[in-house]
């Protein structure tokens, strides 16, 4: 989906456009029965907060840094990244 939003912006500004690419980041991956799903973008954080029990492949992980939420990481919670990711959209200019 970044991929396909990326590609409309980049025909928009071969159109003179001039847009600017502001989507939220986002990724999945699945491991035989078990999916990661992470939003936003954290490269560095000073804490990190766990909701659940990763070993029972039911978490959420946010990113933080001065207070400010950065990402979020699920593990069989796709209701829980969705949410995150439409707060992440409206908070992007």
């Amino acid at each position: 989906m970044v991929a396909e939003r990326q590609g409309a912006v980049a025909a928009r500004n071969i159109l003179a456009q001039r847009q600017r690419f502001g989507a939220v980041p986002f990724f999945w991956s699945q491991h035989y029965d078990t999916t990661i799903n992470y939003v936003g973008h954290a490269e560095q954080w000073d804490r990190l907060d766990i909701d659940g029990d990763p070993a029972a492949r039911d978490c959420m992980v946010t990113y933080w840094r001065n207070d400010k939420r950065l990402a979020v990481a699920t593990v069989g919670r796709d209701l829980d990244s969705l949410r995150a990711e439409a707060e992440f959209e409206r908070q992007t200019p």
